[in-house]
């Protein structure tokens, strides 16, 4: 397949819906041979006026897009892909408004086109744990996402609690009615995971601590409480950021950065993001994030962009289970 290196060359290249079929099938079928989705054969031909293959055993017919994040959309590959380069290149993201403005779709459409590729890029499970048993640094940390106090309308502070009435005085609470956010950054490889948690309650951090950090690890953060009690199984220090944000190699500022990413995302191009919704914004993030180009791994547009079209096979989200209105399976 011969890639594209920039938006205008993939403009170009994917402007041809049988150019975008052949790099789709490419990708999942990288023998050349079709797979029935029906019977799993491999005994297939291509009909060339309808854009899709027919089955030699079973007889069905079947397109690139069955078995896909693009399964059942009525909107052509050649707008699908160029979208799929925005969103994995574009490192403050792109707005929905401004995709269906370039597409030439509708908002809604181009909303749902976005939470789907979100799904593509989705971070796999915590199969691989973070550090070491000899000490591997990891860092962690929890940020808090929601609207800034100063910005609200005194009714509208008071109504989330965010304002509090105490003895005749008003007090700010800056922290509640946000949804928190935790991290995790691997120094070795250079990772980070990150998801939305309920709270920010010692069993609660901890817990995802251990799903994802090798014991022995070097573990460092700051001095919030819910870090208490690590040293029975890894090697923890903490930095106290009300004097010092670096004490040695004790620090979390990795970390501060892709906060600082991702809130620069959440309130420069997304605006307002719902709390339902921030874990698939997370996950766009992070794609981004853990697919820089770096020395060691010197990344450019068109590999975040094939890494993306290699994983869209055995993806599927319908509008309903975006919205909340079913449950969707968990893959």
């Amino acid at each position: 397949m011969e890639t594209p290196k920039t938006l205008l060359e993939a403009i170009q290249y994917f402007s041809d819906e049988q150019v975008c079929i052949d790099a789709v099938a490419a990708m999942r079928w990288p023998d050349g041979k079709p797979k029935c989705p029906e019977c799993w054969s491999k005994e297939a031909y291509y009909l060339k006026t309808q854009k899709r293959w027919k089955c030699r055993e079973c007889r069905i017919q079947y397109s690139v897009k069955r078995g896909t994040i693009f399964e059942g959309s009525p909107i052509p590959l050649a707008k699908w892909l160029p979208a799929m380069w925005l969103l994995v290149n574009c490192k403050n993201g792109i707005s929905s408004y401004e995709l269906a403005k370039d597409l030439g779709i509708t908002q809604k459409s181009a909303w749902f086109v976005l939470h789907r590729l979100r799904l593509v890029v989705k971070t796999p499970g915590t199969a691989i744990k973070f550090g070491s048993n000899d000490g591997g640094e990891v860092e962690v940390d929890e940020s808090f996402v929601g609207g800034k106090i100063k910005n609200m309308h005194r009714s509208r502070a008071m109504k989330l609690g965010q304002v509090k009435q105490a003895s005749g005085y008003e007090t700010r609470v800056h922290n509640e009615n946000k949804t928190v956010v935790f991290g995790i950054f691997d120094r070795e490889s250079r990772q980070v995971r990150a998801k939305v948690v309920p709270n920010v309650k010692r069993e609660t951090l901890q817990n995802e601590i251990l799903k994802n950090v090798k014991y022995g690890s070097a573990i460092y953060s700051d001095q919030a409480v819910a870090y208490d009690d690590l040293r029975c199984r890894y090697i923890h220090d903490t930095v106290n950021h009300a004097e010092a944000y670096v004490k040695g190699r004790v620090h979390t500022n990795s970390l501060e950065n892709f906060w600082s990413l991702m809130k620069r995302n959440l309130s420069g191009t997304y605006v307002a993001v719902e709390p339902f919704h921030l874990d698939r914004y997370l996950d766009e993030q992070m794609f981004r994030f853990n697919n820089r180009a770096t020395k060691d791994n010197p990344l450019d547009d068109a590999d975040r962009f094939l890494l993306a079209l290699s994983q869209v096979a055995n993806k599927h989200l319908t509008y309903a289970e975006l919205t909340g209105k079913t449950e969707r399976p968990e893959a």
